[in-house]
C-alpha cells in the first residue's frame, strides 16, 4: 500500500503494528513494513535508530491500545460487576485484533520487550484484581481469579492459533464462561 507525501515515524509504527496484529513480532521487520509503506529501507533509519526501537513504539502502541484503552472504556460503569462484565466482553469482541498476543509472551525476552509485557500483564491483572476485591474477594483470591483470568484469554490466543479451524472456537461463550468463574464465590469452606 504505497503512501503519498511523507512517511512519517508514526506511519512506520502503524504499518508495524498492523504486521504484529496480524502474526506477531516475528513479522515486524524493517524491509517488510518499508514494502508495506512503498518505501525504501533507508527512509526507515530517519525515523528509527533501528528495528528494536520500532519494536519498542509497537509494544507501546499495544499497551496503549490492548490495555489502557480497553481499562478506560470499561472503567465508564458505576458497577464493579458491570465493569468487569464489560471488560471480559470487549476482549472477547478483540479476540481477531490480538493475534500477535499469541506468541508475545514467548517472544518477549528475544525481542527484548519483557519489561513491556510484565508491565501490560501487571496492569490488566491488577484491574481485574481490583474488580473482584471491589465485588468482596480477599486480596489474594482476587489475584489468583484475575492471573486466571489473564491465562484463559492467552490460553484461548494460543488454542486459537495452534488448532485454526479444527477447533471452533466461540470468544463470546468461552468468555462468558471465564467471566462467571471469575465472580462466582468460592464455597464457603474455602474463604
Amino acid at each position: 500500500m504505497a503512501q503519498g507525501g511523507r512517511i512519517t515515524a508514526d506511519k512506520w509504527v502503524e504499518a508495524a503494528y498492523a504486521r504484529f496484529t496480524r502474526t506477531g513480532l516475528d513479522s515486524v521487520r524493517v524491509e517488510a513494513v518499508a514494502r508495506d509503506l512503498g518505501a525504501t529501507k533507508g527512509s526507515f533509519y530517519w525515523h528509527h535508530a533501528d528495528r528494536g526501537a520500532l519494536v519498542r513504539a509497537v509494544m507501546e502502541r499495544w499497551e496503549a491500545e490492548e490495555t489502557e484503552h480497553i481499562i478506560a472504556a470499561t472503567s465508564a460503569e458505576a458497577e464493579p460487576r458491570a465493569r468487569l462484565r464489560a471488560l471480559f466482553t470487549t476482549v472477547a469482541a478483540r479476540a481477531g485484533r490480538r493475534g500477535g498476543e499469541s506468541r508475545l509472551y514467548l517472544d518477549a525476552e528475544r525481542e527484548g520487550v519483557t519489561d513491556i509485557v510484565t508491565r501490560v500483564t501487571r496492569r490488566r491483572v491488577d484491574f481485574v484484581a481490583a474488580l473482584l476485591a471491589e465485588l468482596g474477594f480477599g486480596a489474594e483470591e482476587a489475584e489468583r481469579r484475575a492471573l486466571l483470568a489473564l491465562a484463559v484469554v492467552l490460553g484461548l490466543q494460543q488454542l486459537e492459533r495452534g488448532t485454526r479451524p479444527h477447533i471452533p472456537l466461540d470468544h463470546a461463550l468461552l468468555t462468558e464462561t471465564a467471566f462467571t468463574m471469575a465472580v462466582t464465590p468460592p464455597p464457603a469452606r474455602d474463604r
